[in-house]
């Protein structure tokens, strides 16, 4: 694992926290403004900054002196800034000013990062699960916990937790039904074994999250996150805010109608996103029609082989990959979107396909719809995890 230098014992973003409580004297909703936007386009001039927040230059320079004053922010060399003025000092944060360890949680793995404030990551593991209890769960995110911070010789932060399924603001999972849990307190009982701060989340919700501040976020304000793997998942950001309602962790995405004439997912939809895209339902449709069991790696395979079946199921799974993602721009009215998952490999194989269909489901005056690929596997949803525990834990609101 990576090495990094160990941060302060009372770390600048603590001070942040204490000097934000302190009653009267407490750091006011635009100064933290003002920190989440260096934390997301920093390095950047006061001028820039000024501008993006409807203050003066002079107002800024006041603003900032708390989070200077605590370390959070620093400012950088003199650099000429492309006027005919004097050059100016760029703010930045301390990255290494917080550390955060983020977790996904599988049917049968947790999978780690440790990432820096600006959700870098420097480290990784992985532990199997012996069973889903939530003991052996909270067991296993503090052993992972302690080995990252351990191992790397820093002072974690904060800890994020991401799992597919309903998740209330207080950190109870409702429901996950890969876990065959309902109402477990997941956040309660790991700060209790951590004594750390806990935020848990749905697992596309906190992929939104990360590339809200830290990916496709950092360019455009509107954006939607499809992902692709066990099920089908759907996220949405709208004018830099995370769409988070009732039915989050749902999987509602995954029941949107795709082909009247495909096959059924386990709830009795015909040709929904699950059944079109999933990786059991590629597998299951390829498997029947071969009379033999065949993995997602194969199924690829022998598509790439010219193989009839696998291509026949792939073709119609990139089409309607496509067709969701013009779905998705066109109710959302969205022009950005991420594509995630373990099963990312049927946009790679199918891309010219999915991007067809894409079109065929546009209108030809719309748009341009910017397609933004992440990474295929679980560090990716445990970076998100590390994200929203970055937001609850610097720029508590």
């Amino acid at each position: 694992m990576n090495s990094i230098s160990s941060p302060p014992a009372v770390s600048p973003l603590s001070a942040l926290h204490a000097e934000k409580h302190q009653g009267p004297a407490a750091l006011a909703d635009s100064a933290l403004e003002l920190a989440r936007l260096v934390l997301v386009h920093g390095p950047v001039s006061r001028g820039e900054l000024a501008k993006e927040l409807k203050l003066s230059v002079a107002s800024l320079t006041r603003l900032s002196k708390p989070l200077l004053d605590a370390g959070l922010l620093v400012e950088g060399e003199l650099v000429a800034d492309g006027t005919v003025g004097r050059p100016v000092r760029l703010l930045d944060v301390r990255s290494d000013s917080a550390w955060f360890v983020g977790v996904k949680v599988g049917g049968d793995l947790l999978t780690a990062v440790l990432t820096d404030l600006r959700a870098t990551i420097l480290a990784q593991a992985t532990l199997p699960l012996a069973d889903t209890s939530s003991h052996t769960v909270v067991e296993g995110i503090a052993q992972l916990t302690e080995q990252l911070g351990a191992h790397n010789d820093v002072v974690v932060t904060g800890v994020g937790v991401s799992l597919g399924g309903q998740v209330r603001p207080n950190g109870v999972v409702h429901r996950a039904p890969f876990l065959d849990w309902n109402d477990v307190p997941l956040g309660m009982l790991l700060a209790t074994r951590l004594e750390l701060p806990v935020v848990v989340d749905n697992d596309v919700t906190a992929l939104v999250a990360a590339e809200q501040w830290f990916g496709a976020g950092r360019e455009v304000a509107d954006f939607a996150v499809i992902t692709v793997g066990a099920g089908v998942g759907y996220g949405l950001a709208i004018r830099n805010h995370v769409i988070r309602t009732a039915d989050t962790g749902l999987g509602l995405g995954g029941h949107f109608p795709l082909d009247p004439t495909g096959p059924m997912c386990m709830d009795g939809h015909r040709g929904c996103s699950t059944a079109m895209l999933s990786i059991p339902s590629i597998c299951l449709q390829i498997s029947a029609a071969l009379g033999r069991q065949v993995n997602y790696e194969q199924a690829l395979e022998l598509a790439e082989e010219g193989n009839r079946v696998a291509v026949a199921v792939l073709e119609a799974a990139g089409k309607a990959l496509g067709g969701l993602i013009a779905a998705a721009a066109n109710l959302a009215m969205v022009n950005t979107i991420v594509l995630g998952g373990e099963g990312l490999a049927l946009f790679t194989s199918r891309k010219a396909t999915v991007v067809a269909a894409l079109a065929a489901g546009r209108d030809p005056e719309a748009e341009a719809v910017t397609l933004r690929v992440a990474s295929d596997d679980f560090t990716e949803w445990a970076r998100g995890a590390a994200a929203v525990a970055i937001q609850a834990q610097a720029f508590i609101l």
